[in-house]
């Protein structure tokens, strides 16, 4: 075969430098002079080249033009616009067949593209990222990417041999995206983007939008179709965009999928195993959901998974995608929901992620004063620029969509709508009006709500934000961000202040018990004792309990049993149903191995009754964000640090609830009702099932015509100590 030297040729330079400003205009089938074709290939390490016509079978050799591996073949202008494949040898008399990237047209519309500036595009998923995809009767994935200030950008991969000469793509200058279709892969092929960045450094990234990735020191992002699998779960979808979720109980398992259990091999349990253990788990507890700590795929382990690189891929350390999916539709066969914490706030600095992704600051500010979170090390979305609100938003639709997550809790809300969050005077740049609000994250969060709800009804959108932001829970129209629920922040740091106290203190801190229904309904609120609180040198939910080892598990339970009897929908972190003495720790399981003890199988039984009294008592769970669902029978008692209130729902009928919160029982102790007849006790925190001492009421309680606590009747109760009791009539 005849080799051609071309060495003052600059196309052919740029090209074997993979400098070309259009690669699509030199290499593939090009229109020659003479009313011909050329065909253009770069092939490094090919011995040779040949172009096969696929109809008629002719084979027409290729010339070198530069040692590299360019060749060029030309072809009479009768094959002008038909089907050839490329023919090359390498090694020992080995031959590869394969179809050419640079024969194929454009991948993206025109339409896909306007959305995408203005930041509109709400299945962006379909367009970005890796695709398998049939061009012109020909297998392939199509890859598409943002990278506006890139000099040049090439898609590599175990196809290519991670060689950014072989398959440059094309630039779509006019949204800054590149593009190729690449004919010949399949699922699984690993690859990455190679990118001469905006000042002529050449690195490596991994696809932002990758929907399968690896996890942990390897980066590469893996190709996949995640429109095969097969859902089981049409019900429970139908059944979810049906109900009212303000009006049905909540009762949330917070999970970090790597250490609730691990196997015998030490490992955590996959997706799969996580489906044939934990799912009956909860179940067995009477939780109504699963949130999971965020499953997106992250580099660093101890980060729990809110350093997110891969917010399109679910970590590969349990599985793969579709196991992930099968472990979603094992929860709704179960009748049990899935929340998955979001990150939107921030994002990590590693080099194959999101940060500088084109050489400038893309996705996040440049200016560290807006774009850098310096407690965490982290970088803050630039929610200003539409592409990167785009970015985010298409990325929470995805999750609903294609994972059938039932709820989105949306990771350090605060921390987006002040510009001043954890910094000092001088390190924040204040909004147009001078402000501390952060005005592009708040219109931000109220477009993200609004299409959520819109296009998933029976979503919940579920906020953790720490400050007192007015409307966090409330519709944009009425002028709130647009999320249905808001983590009860207030509630956890009083409520734990005032239970880590001796006894004998709290009658001088009541108010910190009973302040939280002075904004009870402000928000749609949810109880939370989540991961945050068990960790860090602040102790398990057990060993925070003051008092000797007895009274250490009757507050506990004490405690249980008021926040569940509170207005609100409830989270209890995991591990803390079974009162683990130990701090949590992400790297190894919780320590089962105190159900051996027979308290802390009292405390998994109660939460479990718990759950089930909670799920099925409408008056503890139908009115819980409107005033009418509760009333204070006694929220004065200080001095014995006792008190009693109502849960009721219209129709539902009353249940009434004493808490003890000393270790004092109480004979004799009178709680006003509204009508006469036989209250029975639906539970007792006491209860020697639970560990407790058993004192109680029996079968139940006469009321008598005695006026108290501005009810007309009454009933004479033992009321235990360090115990909550629920009464209703029977």
């Amino acid at each position: 075969m005849a080799q051609t030297s071309h060495p003052h040729d600059e196309q052919v330079q740029q090209i074997v430098a993979a400098s070309h400003a259009n690669p699509f205009g030199y290499l593939g089938p090009q229109r020659s002079d003479d009313g011909g074709m050329t065909v253009r290939a770069i092939l490094p390490g090919a011995q040779g080249m040949v172009v096969v016509m696929k109809k008629s079978g002719e084979r027409i050799g290729a010339s070198r033009l530069h040692e590299d591996g360019l060749f060029e073949a030309r072809l009479s202008g009768e094959n002008w616009g038909k089907g050839y494949a490329l023919e090359w040898s390498v090694g020992e008399g080995q031959v590869v067949v394969k179809d050419d990237a640079y024969a194929f047209g454009l991948c993206l519309g025109d339409q896909d593209m306007y959305y995408f500036r203005e930041g509109r595009h709400q299945r962006l998923y379909d367009v970005l990222g890796a695709h398998p995809k049939v061009m012109d009767g020909v297998e392939g994935v199509m890859f598409a990417v943002w990278a506006p200030n890139a000099r040049r950008v090439s898609v590599i991969g175990d196809f290519n041999n991670w060689d950014g000469r072989v398959h440059p793509m094309r630039n779509r200058i006019e949204a800054g995206l590149w593009e190729i279709f690449v004919p010949g892969i399949g699922l699984y092929a690993h690859y990455k983007f190679e990118l001469v960045g905006a000042h002529g450094n050449l690195f490596n990234k991994s696809d932002p939008f990758a929907f399968f990735s690896q996890n942990g020191a390897q980066t590469a992002s893996l190709t996949w179709d995640y429109n095969k699998y097969e859902w089981r779960d049409a019900a429970w979808m139908k059944r979810r965009g049906e109900v009212d979720p303000y009006k049905m109980p909540m009762s949330v398992y917070e999970v970090h999928l790597g250490s609730w259990k691990r196997g015998q091999d030490g490992l955590p349990l996959t997706y799969r195993a996580l489906g044939e253990q934990l799912i009956p788990y909860v179940k067995g507890l009477g939780f109504t959901h699963i949130e999971l700590m965020p499953v997106s795929e992250f580099p660093f382990d101890g980060s729990w998974g809110y350093q997110v690189s891969g917010y399109y891929a679910p970590t590969s350390r349990f599985g793969g995608p579709d196991e992930f999916r099968d472990f979603v539709d094992r929860c709704h066969e179960e009748g049990i929901g899935v929340i998955v914490d979001w990150v939107p706030a921030h994002f990590p600095k590693d080099a194959h992620g999101l940060a500088k992704f084109d050489g400038t600051a893309l996705f996040e500010h440049a200016d560290p004063r807006q774009g850098e979170h310096m407690d965490w090390g982290t970088l803050i979305f630039n929610y200003g620029r539409n592409e990167v609100k785009n970015f985010l938003i298409a990325n929470a639709l995805f999750w609903l969509e294609h994972y059938h997550i039932d709820g989105i809790r949306v990771d350090a809300v605060a921390s987006m709508l002040y510009l001043d969050y954890s910094r000092e005077h001088g390190q924040w740049m204040p909004n147009r009006f001078g402000g501390r609000e952060n005005l592009e994250a708040i219109e931000f969060l109220k477009e993200l709500n609004q299409l959520c709800y819109a296009n998933h009804p029976g979503v919940l959108m579920i906020a953790e934000e720490s400050t007192a932001w007015p409307g966090v829970s409330r519709p944009v129209s009425a002028g709130g961000l647009g999320f249905g629920f808001k983590w009860n922040m207030g509630w956890m740091n009083d409520s734990l202040s005032y239970i880590e106290k001796e006894p004998i203190h709290r009658k001088y801190h009541h108010g910190e018990a009973t302040f939280s229904m002075l904004y009870a309904y402000d928000e749609n609120f949810v109880l939370v004792l989540s991961h945050d609180e068990v960790v860090h040198g602040k102790g398990s939910m057990i060993d925070k309990m003051p008092g000797d080892r007895w009274q250490q598990f009757a507050n506990l339970r004490m405690f249980y049993g008021w926040m569940w009897t509170h207005p609100g929908k409830k989270l209890l972190f995991m591990g803390s149903e079974i009162g683990q003495w130990k701090e949590w720790n992400h790297d190894r399981e919780l320590d089962w191995a105190v159900l051996f003890g027979e308290e802390h199988r009292g405390l998994q039984k109660f939460v479990g009754d718990l759950n089930r009294l909670y799920t099925g008592v409408p008056a503890l769970h139908r009115v819980d964000h409107q005033p009418g669902g509760f009333q204070w029978l006694d929220a004065n008692a200080w001095q014995d640090s006792v008190f009693v209130f109502t849960r009721s729902a219209p129709g539902e009928g009353t249940v009434y609830v004493a808490v003890n919160a000393t270790p004092v029982l109480r004979e004799g102790y009178r709680m006003g009702v509204a009508e006469g007849g036989f209250y029975r006790e639906l539970l007792n925190s006491d209860a020697a099932c639970y560990g407790g001492s058993n004192a109680g009421n029996g079968a139940g309680l006469d009321a008598q015509q005695v006026s108290w606590q501005g009810q007309p009747w009454s009933v004479v109760m033992t009321l235990p100590p360090l115990a909550t009791v629920v009464l209703a009539r029977a």
